[in-house]
């Protein structure tokens, strides 16, 4: 290739804002002089390693925007404290199917049992397959949501919230939601039915949640939506973190 021409390559190329392409470009003609590819082997390993770069970016930016608290992988995840967790249901889930379905997930348990963990893993797992996911806990949504209606901006929250692929609410039940901030959780909520998939994570069972939400028939109008082909997955086993605390203890 004459100078003129890798010019006007790398100027079309740049056009089109393939980076990957400009900075490999050199390597890659030296490789099919070498080995004496093909045109169109020359521009399938090019363009794949465009292709390659684009979806780890677009990993790490899903990752980022998920806002998780912590990055714990399914892999790190200590399967032997739950022994009664069914592992088939998690990997089966860790496909990411129940949200090309819109189905939801609800993990319920005792504090320290991994309903976090897993929740992060899954929705990690979402962000390698391209879903864009949301992590946030009740609290923290109430509490965004109120100053959003605030500051006159609550259209545009809920419509980001509904956008989501995944949304995780994690520790549902651990503190009480005010009025305003119950109903508009429920609004989120109403919005994605049947739509995109909600994951959540609770210390209580379904019999008690009049206690987070408060109004007995908004909160069965929420669990009629909320459970309707979900995965209830019950985290009955002991807490380990506890069992660490005590064994460090001894």
């Amino acid at each position: 290739m004459n100078a003129g021409m890798k010019a006007l390559l790398l100027e079309n190329l740049k056009a089109l804002k393939l980076s990957t392409m400009i900075r490999n470009l050199q390597g890659y003609l030296r490789q099919a002089k070498q080995e004496q590819l093909s045109y169109e082997e020359f521009l399938l390993n090019l363009s794949e390693i465009e292709v390659q770069v684009r979806k780890e970016n677009g990993r790490k930016r899903r990752l980022r925007e998920a806002k998780f608290p912590l990055i714990k992988p399914l892999e790190v995840f200590n399967f032997d404290a739950a022994p009664d967790l069914d592992v088939r249901l998690i990997k089966d889930l860790s496909s990411c199917d129940y949200v090309k379905k819109s189905r939801n997930v609800i993990f319920m348990g005792k504090s320290g049992t991994g309903k976090t963990h897993l929740a992060t893993a899954l929705g990690m797992e979402a962000c390698k397959q391209g879903v864009r996911t949301r992590f946030v806990t009740g609290c923290g949504l109430a509490n965004e949501l109120i100053e959003a209606r605030d500051e006159k901006v609550l259209a545009r929250s809920i419509k980001r919230y509904a956008g989501y692929g995944l949304l995780i609410i994690d520790e549902l039940g651990y503190v009480p939601f005010s009025k305003e901030g119950a109903q508009l959780i429920f609004q989120i909520l109403a919005e994605r039915h049947e739509r995109k998939s909600v994951m959540l994570t609770t210390n209580m069972g379904f019999g008690d949640w009049t206690q987070i939400f408060g109004d007995p028939s908004m909160t069965a109008a929420l669990l009629d939506r909320i459970t309707h082909k979900a995965h209830v997955i019950n985290c009955t086993w002991e807490s380990y973190r506890l069992k660490e605390t005590l064994k460090k203890n001894k």
